[in-house]
């Protein structure tokens, strides 16, 4: 069986891809490196994390991007013996404005190398290739799909769903772009995705938002260019009229089918810890089994999302289990971990056999160049442990542990000095911007270790420490954890949007040197635990 979701906490936007017997999920990565996270499956029970393909500078550069800006759904596709993977950078979003230059890379390999980006066009977001390997010429001809955005105030900032010929062989965009549908009643039709099926092109894109109206529809059309005829059973899956459904915000699905020819959609889901509440794992990644009816439509059984349904009748494929505790053995940092809008590099991030060494980086509010680095929150219960050696000289140097959700929403318990350079352990939280110093100051020895710890139990967060052995004390404090939340992370002034709130909670090292000294921290191991699920 599948149990849902396959892919947990921060892991949106799901493309599926299937290559010979291997199944492939890219979800976007937003403002953490490396960008486009991958997947890799042969069953599609059991998914092995393969880290990210955007991994340098070269290949991507975040620097400054808003929270929740970035690498937005990208499309993974394969022709010619090459991967395909196509992407937006969004470089702004705010005061009805977006700036959305999208990208093409390939590879022969999922592992690389991947080619320089080439940038195609900015007109939209959600991008996404079709190769219409049966197209009736012969011709292999491929297209690029997006949805439009329109900037204009008294217009409809989604404006449909385009299509452009694109040359995989020169890696351009031919002709003009067409409108081919403005999607259903639910609007807001984005992330569109392209297959052809008996002779019929099927659009499946999402709409309604990405929260609680979240929803995926289906259309189809004899001709490429439409026009394309809406299911006329409605969504092909949400979970917006039933708030009861463990599995919410349900949409934005690609589809795949085995070699066998059995159909599965992959798709956006969200576990919210209240009815209709807020969602701190973010939106994960799910998969629904997805039948052909007589008359030629696909369909997600009562088109909401299940927890559990069949797998597809495929050889077990089990993959390694990820080890709790990571002593950074390696010469890189490994799959789980992500760093905030600079790629992980000697300069900063240095593991070596019993600790990771960061130096240290800008203030959490920094764009350019932070030292964070972070893994994704995948349970309701669990907890992440740390030892921690670090020698501050003033007040600007502060290293130690956050949950982390963007530069306006977090806590960090850390090591810092006071005044005459003495070291102790404090913590401050961050919630919409606004800071607040706990009343927490424990002094500690210069050059010693402390280890940290925090416990997320659903909506509260706890900190404890331990000073040279004695045993774990917990500080005083239960912390809001939801405030770790796409909802919460939200913000609106004077009826503009100013943050969005895409990604999910992060638990993670973070140093900063406010003052340029060049200090740096050790952190002899991180352990994340999960307690249920």
């Amino acid at each position: 069986m599948i149990h849902n979701p396959v892919l947990r906490g921060f892991e949106p936007d799901p493309v599926i891809l299937r290559v010979g017997d291997d199944f492939y999920i890219a979800t976007s990565t937003f403002e953490w490196y490396p960008g486009v996270r991958i997947h890799h499956s042969r069953d599609m029970v059991n998914w092995r994390p393969l880290g990210g393909i955007l991994d340098s500078t070269r290949l991507l550069d975040l620097t400054g991007v808003p929270d929740s800006g970035g690498i937005w759904a990208p499309g993974l596709s394969y022709a010619d013996g090459q991967f395909h993977l196509v992407f937006t950078v969004v470089d702004t979003y705010t005061e009805g404005w977006k700036d959305l230059p999208n990208y093409v890379t390939t590879a022969p390999s999922i592992e690389g190398p991947w080619s320089d980006p080439v940038p195609l066009h900015g007109r939209g977001f959600d991008v996404s290739l079709f190769h219409d390997d049966d197209d009736d010429d012969g011709l292999g001809r491929s297209w690029l799909l997006n949805m439009r955005f329109d900037w204009r105030p008294r217009k409809e900032s989604f404006a449909g769903i385009e299509i452009q010929e694109y040359d995989r062989a020169t890696q351009k965009l031919l002709g003009e772009p067409r409108t081919i549908s403005v999607g259903t009643v639910a609007g807001v039709a984005e992330g569109p995705h392209l297959y052809r099926r008996n002779g019929w092109y099927y659009l499946v894109h999402a709409e309604g938002g990405t929260g609680y109206e979240h929803g995926a529809a289906v259309a189809r059309s004899r001709d490429l260019f439409g026009p394309y005829e809406p299911d006329p059973s409605g969504p092909l899956l949400t979970s917006r009229h039933d708030p009861s459904l463990e599995l919410q915000k349900a949409g934005h699905c690609s589809l795949v089918a085995t070699s066998a020819g059995e159909w599965y959609a992959a798709h956006i889901v969200a576990r919210p810890y209240t009815e209709r509440g807020r969602c701190v794992l973010g939106r994960e990644t799910a998969l629904q089994p997805v039948a052909w009816s007589e008359d030629g439509w696909p369909r997600i059984a009562g088109g909401v999302p299940a927890v559990t349904v069949p797998a597809p009748a495929l050889p077990s494929a089990p993959t390694p289990e990820e080890q709790s505790t990571d002593h950074f053995d390696a010469p890189t940092l490994g799959p789980a971990w992500s760093t905030l809008r600079r790629p992980a590099a000697p300069a900063w991030v240095q593991p070596a056999s019993g600790r990771l060494r960061i130096l240290g980086g800008q203030s959490p509010v920094g764009r350019r160049t932070p030292s964070l680095v972070a893994r994704r929150v995948t349970a309701r219960r669990c907890s992440f442990e740390t030892e921690l050696t670090f020698s501050p000289r003033s007040p600007d140097h502060l290293a130690g542990f956050t949950a982390y959700y963007n530069t306006r929403n977090w806590h960090y318990l850390y090591v810092t000095a006071d005044d005459d350079g003495s070291p102790l352990l404090t913590a401050l939280s961050c919630a919409s911007g606004n800071l607040t110093a706990h009343p927490v100051e424990i002094p500690l020895a210069q050059g010693r270790s402390v280890t940290l710890r925090a416990e997320l139990d659903g909506p509260i967060l706890r900190y404890s420490y331990d000073i040279d052995g004695a045993g774990m004390l917990e500080l005083p404090l239960d912390l809001d954890a939801t405030v770790l939340s796409d909802e919460h992370a939200d913000e609106f002034h004077d009826g503009q949007l100013r943050v969005l709130g895409f990604t999910g909670a992060m638990l993670g090292l973070w140093v900063q040197d406010l003052d340029g000294a060049g200090v740096h921290a050790d952190f002899r191991y991180a352990t994340y635990r999960v307690e249920g699920q």
